[in-house]
């Protein structure tokens, strides 16, 4: 008797929901305990903020060596012809980097405009400035290079509306305040699954987008719809930025950013293809991969060696099924 009590729909829904509140008040209680430290952080003097970021390396290389044998093994697989000397400096940059951005990320918390606007600077902000007074939606595809974190000060220079693909976070209360952080400057994040019918709406209104995507990384295998070459090594690629653009015939623009010194960043945009739909099908995204690398040979410490993005290297495509 008891164990159908249990199973019966109530018992279930009962379960159910004193799961849910149990895990929503877990998840509160680590938001009001982890938030005053992140604005504790964010409100440090730049100086002071990369002093913690220094601090921060010696935990996360020196002692914990977070991911570090993902950093290297991928070093070594794209950089085969370098020393092993040569891959332990790139590592420690890399690590250095990594904090940076950490820290960086947290300053968006109470970093002022002015601020953001001196640190993360646009040499060519006229491509797409010169798009937007053609009434185009454009696609703004770019790597897990150098900074992306701070992009959204882009929206202080155009018009349209601003949104960004991503991933939400299992905590709703971290999710809800990082969608408050990108809305300071008319951005807003979808998530994959509602991109194409929120930005297909907003087309249907006649409202122009600038939609971001970091389209470098590693796609479900059985998922993937191309298959290219990146850093010489046969991977599956992500195609969704592209079929996008085509779908609702928006401009794709490539952002290259470059780091100038310690949190200091310049973006250089690229029209990769104005009309999508003229180019054959995964040609734009061999375009951009193409540009990625370029980036990569350039200064191959600011790319994020954490993921693990040739996990699939040797496979081909016909071991997985769609």
């Amino acid at each position: 008797m008891i164990v159908n009590k249990l199973k019966s729909p109530i018992a279930l829904y009962y379960n159910y929901i004193c799961r849910y509140k149990f895990n929503t008040l877990m998840q509160f209680l680590v938001y009001i305990l982890v938030y005053p430290f992140l604005w504790l952080v964010s409100i440090l003097p730049f100086r002071l903020l990369y002093a913690f970021s220094d601090f921060l390396y010696l935990f996360i290389y020196n002692i914990f060596g977070y991911r570090k044998k993902t950093v290297q093994d991928n070093l070594r697989l794209v950089f085969p012809e370098k020393s092993a000397s040569e891959i332990n400096v790139i590592t420690r940059q890399f690590y250095h980097h990594l904090c940076d951005m950490m820290v960086e990320a947290i300053k968006s918390l109470t970093i002022s405009k002015a601020q953001m606007l001196k640190r993360f600077t646009f040499s060519n902000v006229d491509v797409i400035q010169d798009l937007e007074k053609q009434n185009r939606s454009i696609v703004l595809m770019c790597a897990h290079y150098g900074s992306w974190e701070w992009i959204f000060i882009l929206q202080t220079y155009v018009k349209s509306r601003g949104n960004a693909v991503y991933k939400r976070l299992r905590n709703t209360y971290f999710d809800g305040l990082v969608k408050s952080i990108r809305a300071k400057y008319n951005s807003h994040l979808i998530t994959t699954k509602d991109i194409v019918p929120e930005l297909t709406r907003l087309k249907t209104e006649g409202v122009t987008t600038i939609t971001g995507f970091v389209s470098d990384q590693s796609p479900r295998a059985n998922k993937a719809y191309h298959w290219a070459d990146f850093m010489n090594i046969h991977v599956p690629v992500h195609t969704g930025a592209e079929m996008l653009a085509k779908r609702l015939d928006m401009a794709v623009v490539f952002f290259k950013v470059k780091r100038l010194r310690r949190g200091y960043y310049e973006t250089t945009f690229e029209t990769l293809a104005e009309n999508p739909n003229d180019f054959e099908n995964y040609d734009i995204t061999d375009i951009f991969l193409k540009r990625v690398e370029q980036q990569i040979y350039e200064a191959p410490q600011y790319y994020l060696w954490t993921h693990k993005r040739w996990k699939h290297k040797g496979k081909s495509p016909k071991e997985y099924k769609k």
